[in-house]
């Protein structure tokens, strides 16, 4: 069985520990989905590793990949962290970026503070929350890091297009805050992103990847895209933020 690198509270790799596969029996009361729910996470390697170094997810791990192999978490960088609750992702951002960065993150549930950040409860989709996280940042950002998912339908054409939706208001925020040569990372479904979406991200910023980081579980459909080097935002993209603008002042 595969097991991730151990890391320090600052998110670096280390040594890991060998650990028991346990089985869970079914009780009366409970669904056979949610026995073996719950035997994947006493058996992943990535939850028990999470639960030594205090990280609230094992989410935290993709993030560190992420920025192992893209490294865009520079010390004294400022970082917006959409979907952040539980707070794990925010928890490595602050690791990463240091007393002299900054990080903002918002959920629309409700979280424990991180340390070390500033931690918002509210709808991205919001009217009002742009101009929340604006006013949180004071200033241009550096890194937007989005780990926002729709509820699942079951239906993975309505999946992909609710995710895609969210990723698109995401880039649309980042392009209003990011400082140039700024980057952008979110989640999207295998598959990556739309043309549309894509083909904003190349006018847009000098560097488009697509990750499955190995915290990711191969079962799961999801990947991420990310964008490096901003640009600013292109002469062919500039209506949007015109029309936003004009719908502000109205």
């Amino acid at each position: 069985m595969s097991k991730p690198p151990s890391r320090s509270a600052g998110g670096r790799a280390g040594s890991g520990s060998r650990m028991m596969f346990e089985t869970v029996k079914t009780a009366k009361k409970r669904k056979p989905s949610s026995t073996r729910w719950l035997q994947r996470q006493l058996n992943d390697p990535y939850v028990h590793e999470a639960r030594k170094l205090g990280y609230r997810s094992r989410a935290a791990f993709k993030l560190i990949e992420l920025d192992d192999r893209f490294h865009f978490l520079e010390r004294g960088a400022r970082v917006v962290d959409l979907g952040a609750a539980p707070g794990g992702w925010t928890q490595i951002a602050v690791n990463r970026v240091g007393p002299k960065g900054k990080v903002v993150g918002m959920d629309i549930l409700e979280y424990d503070p991180v340390p070390g950040a500033i931690c918002m409860q509210g709808d991205f989709l919001a009217d009002d929350s742009p101009d929340r996280l604006k006013a949180a940042l004071d200033g241009l950002a550096d890194v937007v890091v989005s780990d926002m998912a729709a509820p699942t339908t079951g239906h993975p054409a309505t999946d992909h297009l609710r995710i895609i939706g969210l990723v698109e208001v995401a880039l649309h925020f980042a392009m209003e805050v990011l400082a140039p040569n700024g980057t952008f990372v979110a989640k999207v479904f295998q598959g990556g992103t739309e043309k549309t979406l894509l083909d904003m991200l190349k006018r847009n910023f000098t560097s488009v990847r697509h990750a499955k980081p190995p915290a990711s579980r191969k079962e799961s459909a999801e990947t991420y895209v990310v964008a490096m080097g901003f640009k600013g935002v292109s002469d062919q993209d500039a209506d949007w933020r015109d029309d936003r603008e004009t719908n502000e002042a109205e």
